[in-house]
C-alpha cells in the first residue's frame, strides 16, 4: 500500500532496514521506524494545529505503544487519546500527559481510581452507567471530572466491534441524569469515526457522524453547559486540519498522520507528512509452484498490502491474499520469473497500513536517518517492552 510512497520519500528507511535485517540485528517479523521521520509530523501537526486554533491529543496505538515514539510525539503535541488503561499507563510512564482517556474502550471500574489521578483533561462515557462511575471515582479523589459524551454512531458508519454510546434521541434525558452527578462535569462531545478517506482518492471527509456531534454540542449548549469540546477522531492529517476547524471541531487526535501512513498517503506522495515505518520479513521457504512464503506475524487484515521487495534482487512480487481468519504463520508471494531472483533467508521489506499492538511483532526504532547517521535505539514488542 505505501511501499511507493516510503521508497520514493524516505528510501534510507528501507536501505536501513534491509541492512539491520541482513545484519541480524533484527529479526524477521519486525517493523522498523524513523524516530526523526515520527518527530518531524508531530512537530508539522502541532504548528498547524496551533495555527487553526485546534487542539491535538495523539494516539500511539498503531505504532506498538512505543516508549521511544511516545517521548518524540509528546516534545511537540504534549497530550495524549489513550484507546485503554494498559496503553495509559505505558503512555503516563513515559511523561505524556492525559489528554483524553476511554474514548474506544471505556475504563473498567477498577483502573478508575488510578487512570483519574493522572487528571486527564477528559474521560469519555458511553453511557450514564459509566458517567456514575467515574463521579464516583471522582469524589473519592476530591475532584470533578470533565467527561466528554460519546454518542452513538450513524448506521453503518460505526465499525464493528465499536458499537456504544448515547443515541441523539436519548441525550437529554442523559445529560439531565449526568447532571446531577456530583463528580463529573459534561465538557463536550465526541464521535467515531467523525472523517474518513476516500476509499478512491484517499481525501478525508466528513461522516454523518460529525454532524451528529455537532447537533449533540447545541443540545448541550441550550441546557446551560459551556466552552464545550467536539473531539472529531479519525484520519487526522494534514490535509484534514483545515477541514476539521472549519467545521467546528475544537480537538483532533493524530494517529496514522505520525507516521504518514493515511490512507491519503498512499495515493498522494505529495502530503506533508514523511512515511515512517516499514515492516521487515524474509523468506523462510518456497513452495512446490515456486512462490516464496515469508514469515509472518504482523501481517493486520485490513492492511491494503500489496508487494514486498527484494532488497537482495531488487525484484518486487505481489503479496497474496490471506484470509483473515487465519493465522498469519506466513504470508505468500507471487513466484518470481527466476527462482533465484527470492531464495531462503531473503530479506523481504514491506509497507502497509497496520495496528502494531495487535500483531504478534517486533518494533524496531532507529534515529539519526534525516542527517544519514541511523543508530538503532532499541528493539521492543509490540506493547512498548523493550526485547
Amino acid at each position: 500500500m505505501f511501499l511507493d510512497t516510503v521508497l520514493s520519500r524516505n528510501p534510507r528507511l528501507v536501505r536501513t532496514a534491509a541492512a539491520l535485517h541482513r545484519r541480524g540485528t533484527i529479526p524477521p517479523n519486525t517493523y522498523v521506524i524513523d524516530l526523526d521521520a515520527v518527530e518531524a509530523n508531530a512537530r508539522l501537526l502541532a504548528a498547524e494545529a496551533g495555527r487553526l486554533g485546534l487542539t491535538l491529543w495523539f494516539v500511539v496505538k498503531h505504532v506498538g505503544r512505543n516508549p521511544e515514539l511516545i517521548k518524540a510525539v509528546a516534545r511537540h503535541i504534549p497530550k495524549y487519546a489513550a484507546i485503554d488503561p494498559p496503553e495509559a499507563r505505558v503512555l503516563h510512564a513515559a511523561g505524556a500527559a492525559a489528554g483524553n482517556v476511554g474514548h474506544l474502550v471505556q475504563i473498567p471500574g477498577r483502573a478508575l481510581d488510578e487512570v483519574l489521578a493522572w487528571r486527564p483533561e477528559a474521560v469519555t462515557v458511553y453511557d450514564a452507567a459509566n458517567a456514575r462511575a467515574v463521579s464516583a471515582a471522582a469524589g473519592r479523589l476530591g475532584i470533578v471530572q470533565d467527561v466528554l459524551v460519546r454518542l452513538e454512531g450513524s448506521p453503518g458508519v460505526v465499525h464493528p466491534g465499536q458499537e456504544g454510546g448515547v443515541p441523539l434521541s436519548g441525550l437529554t434525558a442523559f445529560a439531565a441524569e449526568v447532571e446531577r452527578m456530583p463528580g463529573v462535569r459534561i465538557a463536550g462531545v465526541t464521535a467515531f469515526p467523525c472523517l474518513l478517506c476516500d476509499p478512491a482518492s484517499g481525501v478525508p471527509r466528513p461522516t454523518p457522524n460529525f454532524d451528529l456531534a455537532l447537533t449533540a454540542r447545541e443540545l448541550l449548549a441550550a441546557r446551560g453547559h459551556t466552552r464545550l469540546k467536539l473531539s472529531a477522531p479519525s484520519a487526522t492529517s494534514m490535509a484534514s486540519l483545515p477541514l476539521l476547524a472549519r467545521l467546528g471541531a475544537t480537538h483532533a487526535e493524530p494517529g496514522h498522520s505520525l507516521t504518514g501512513t493515511t490512507p491519503l498517503h498512499a495515493v498522494d506522495q505529495g502530503q506533508p507528512e514523511q512515511p515512517a515505518y516499514v515492516y521487515v520479513s524474509e523468506v523462510a521457504h518456497t513452495l512446490a509452484d515456486g512462490r516464496p512464503a515469508l514469515h509472518g506475524g504482523g501481517f493486520y487484515a485490513r492492511s491494503g498490502v500489496k508487494d514486498a521487495l527484494i532488497p537482495r534482487t531488487g525484484v518486487r512480487l505481489p503479496v497474496q491474499a490471506a484470509p483473515p481468519g487465519n493465522i498469519d504463520y506466513y504470508r505468500t508471494l507471487g513466484a518470481p520469473a527466476d527462482p533465484r531472483e527470492a531464495r531462503l533467508g531473503d530479506t523481504a521489506v514491506l509497507a502497509f497500513r497496520t495496528q502494531m499492538f495487535v500483531t504478534r511483532s517486533h518494533v524496531a526504532v532507529v534515529s539519526g536517518l534525516s542527517h544519514g547517521s541511523p543508530r538503532t535505539v532499541g528493539l521492543y514488542d509490540a506493547l512498548g517492552r523493550a526485547v
